[in-house]
């Protein structure tokens, strides 16, 4: 069936189109023109957003549940609880995060993980593209959460056991780059075509560069388990923010990050480097109470998620933290929008399949205002917004 999407602006990749239509058929979009030089095919069902702008859906590379589920679940009732969630809130595709547990039970996630990732079945909204490793090969000293007991050094074959379990789905990988081994698990890891994410380390100035060296392409919610920036050693902060090539993660909450740093992070990573993420664990969206965090108790409490007073990831959505990145640094949402989409699609390499709007991919979509507040989510260009969000801002019509 066809439909036609329109609205005030578009921001892709290409750069920002007024007034366009965008014809989707069987979810995928088809075509992208002007209102002003195209008129809208009938029969069609037509959304008509006007007054708002539309841009590509969210992508975080860095989730580990939501909804009152973990990934490590690894079970469809859990996935297509956060499929749900995620879309409602902006998000079209994620990377289904771990965290660090005993080998064999990692290993038995990452095959249930894979077998629902192969499965050929429609999504109810957000799509996993992928699973991103965060441990076990970590630095005790900057550990934050993960049991230290399940923290292993570095291990090709080890790596290659988690690879396989995964049915080769890993795309991004965690690595400390002071642990022995690193650099040749990172060089192995990239020939096989994992995006190496340096992060919960203590590294030196020095140890960082090396695994750079290495294929290194991002750096991990960047603040956070890292060694603190200091003008004699700048550490792996320095490293990260002084990079030019290397991409980094941040989470904009307002409790993992002061907005003064934030700001610094905006300045030096900016609209080409910078991604947004979560670190969103199952409390996310759900009332205050225990949930788990892989095999931890964590207990939610006034928006802050912490195991033993230390925080374990956040209730952060993508949709609020750019609303927290306009408050902390007044950029423009069209400024911004590159550390939602286009920036993690590319640091991982699907930005063909996502992070953009364009002829052949799926119609995954926001509409957002000039504020830069969440009007509506489209999944395969239909609405998943419901309710008081949604209602008065499209006019749907044949």
């Amino acid at each position: 069936m066809q439909s036609v999407i329109l609205a005030s602006w578009l921001w892709a990749s290409s750069g920002v189109v007024p007034e366009p239509l965008i014809l989707v058929e069987d979810g995928r979009v088809v075509e992208i023109g002007s209102r002003a030089l195209r008129e809208t095919p009938k029969p069609a069902q037509v959304l008509d957003y006007s007054g708002h702008l539309l841009a590509p859906a969210f992508v975080d590379v860095h989730l580990h549940g939501c909804a009152g589920h973990d990934v490590m679940e690894g079970s469809a009732t859990a996935f297509h609880s956060i499929s749900r969630f995620l879309a409602q809130k902006g998000t079209g595709s994620f990377l289904a995060t771990t965290v660090t547990a005993p080998l064999d039970a990692t290993l038995k996630s990452l095959a249930a993980m894979a077998a629902l990732l192969r499965s050929t079945g429609e999504w109810p909204g957000a799509r996993p593209c992928g699973i991103h490793l965060e441990g076990p090969f970590l630095s005790h000293a900057k550990r934050g959460v993960h049991p230290p007991e399940n923290l292993l050094e570095p291990s090709i074959e080890t790596f290659d056991r988690l690879f396989d379990a995964a049915e080769g789905l890993v795309r991004l990988m965690t690595l400390a780059p002071e642990l022995p081994g690193a650099e040749d698990l990172a060089r192995h890891a990239t020939q096989r075509g994992v995006r190496i994410s340096i992060g919960h380390s203590n590294a030196t100035a020095q140890e960082t560069e090396r695994l750079l060296s290495a294929g290194a392409a991002s750096a991990t919610h960047t603040f956070n388990a890292m060694r603190a920036l200091d003008h004699r050693e700048p550490g792996i902060a320095g490293v990260v923010l002084g990079e030019t090539s290397l991409f980094a993660e941040l989470i904009c909450d307002g409790i993992h990050v002061d907005p003064r740093m934030v700001r610094l992070w905006w300045r030096l990573k900016g609209a080409e480097r910078g991604i947004l993420v979560t670190d969103a664990m199952a409390a996310t969206g759900m009332p205050d109470g225990e949930y788990l965090l892989g095999g931890m108790r964590v207990q939610l409490a006034n928006g802050r998620a912490t195991a033993q007073g230390v925080l374990a990831g956040s209730v952060l959505t993508l949709d609020r933290a750019l609303k927290n990145m306009i408050a902390f640094t007044g950029a423009s949402v069209e400024e911004l929008l590159p550390l939602l989409t286009r920036n993690p699609a590319t640091m991982i390499g699907i930005e063909s399949h996502c992070g953009n709007v364009c002829a052949g991919q799926r119609a995954d979509m926001v509409v957002l205002d000039v504020d830069g507040r969440l009007i509506a989510s489209l999944a395969a260009g239909v609405p998943v917004l419901r309710g008081e969000q949604a209602a008065g801002h499209a006019t749907a019509r044949r």
